[in-house]
């Protein structure tokens, strides 16, 4: 498979993790959306610009420490309406 038939890697992701993380480790994680949940797990949502930030970005979550539940490829948030929209 050539790079013009290949599925491009650019897109969001989500990664479940189990244990808790606040917040604040956004920013460790090159902004990516950290939401912990009441079920002990954290979802690290991050859009990836290749395979290469990919991989990156589950390095970072590797070295956390916490186990790896899930890791999928998600649909972007559609935009949130704005007052006077």
């Amino acid at each position: 498979m050539d790079a013009s038939t290949r599925p491009s890697d650019d897109g969001w992701y989500e990664i479940r993790l189990s244990g808790h993380l606040d917040q604040r480790w956004s920013a460790w994680l090159d902004g990516a959306g950290v939401t912990p949940g009441a079920d002990g797990t954290t979802v690290v949502r991050a859009r990836v610009a290749d395979q290469a930030a990919l991989h990156g970005l589950l390095a970072q979550v590797r070295d956390l420490g916490l186990p790896l539940l899930s890791l999928v490829r998600v649909e972007p948030d559609p935009p949130h309406p704005t007052r006077g929209d």
